[in-house]
């Protein structure tokens, strides 16, 4: 009996094992193929290595890293990129399975929620508009690059700046950002684009109440109320409002 048993445990053993790599795709498949791959349905090994699953190595033999974006694996040029800009070229590996999986029975795309963007190389990762299209609302139009300062690359909300922390922004500060950072260069800024502050006016009103260092205005002032300056600085002057 127990001899019986054995025979028959093997008998099965070896034919889903036969199964196994005859009909792959039936017996451990995770779902069908894109419609691109659509031709390799039944050849698990065009993609696969045993008991190592998807290996990147194989994908680039159809997929060259130099005409990813450019070109289709058949050489015609691709009529609808994804981006503006192909970046595959760009990546410091080429681990294809650390982004994608073709099987529908599996998430198809960014299988970590996310394009992780640490795959690309520093040069490239700082060059956010070559891939993304910029945001169109009214903030944003004045702005050109310099995202890294705002929003980091693992989530784009929500932003990392408060700009209240810095100056506030009330009735008599709502201007264009270039009026305060010149050319869109926001590792710095100015009070002289208001045509109220010029570097006489506002050099004779500290001097008046005795201050010297006045040139890193939102030091003291992070709004244009008087009164609210930090360090109490500045004497009667804290006493009287903004026009």
């Amino acid at each position: 009996m127990n001899r019986t048993f054995k025979i028959i445990l093997a008998i099965n053993l070896v034919v889903l094992a036969v199964l196994t790599f005859a009909y792959p795709h039936l017996m451990v498949g995770p779902g069908k193929l894109i419609p691109g791959h659509k031709q390799l349905d039944t050849d698990c090994f065009a993609c696969h290595v045993s008991l190592t699953g998807a290996n990147s190595e194989k994908c680039a033999s159809c997929h060259k890293p130099a005409d990813i974006g450019r070109l289709t694996t058949k050489g015609a040029p691709v009529v609808k990129p994804l981006t503006s800009t192909p970046f595959h070229q760009k990546l410091i590996s080429q681990d294809c399975v650390a982004c994608h999986s073709d099987h529908a029975g599996v998430k198809r795309y960014h299988l970590k929620g996310y394009f992780d963007h640490a795959l690309l190389k520093k040069e490239t990762a700082d060059q956010c508009q070559a891939c993304h299209k910029p945001p169109a609302d009214a903030l944003h139009k004045q702005i050109s690059g310099n995202c890294a300062q705002c929003h980091n690359q693992k989530k784009w909300t929500p932003a990392t700046f408060d700009h209240d922390k810095y100056f506030v922004l009330d009735r008599d500060h709502n201007a264009s950002c270039v009026t305060c950072h010149v050319l869109n260069d926001y590792s710095r800024y100015t009070c002289y684009g208001c045509h109220e502050h010029t570097p006489a006016n506002v050099r004779r009103e500290h001097v008046e109440e005795g201050i010297r260092d006045f040139d890193n205005c939102v030091e003291c002032h992070r709004s244009g109320n008087k009164r609210d300056i930090k360090g109490g600085k500045g004497g009667d002057g804290d006493k009287r409002e903004h026009d």
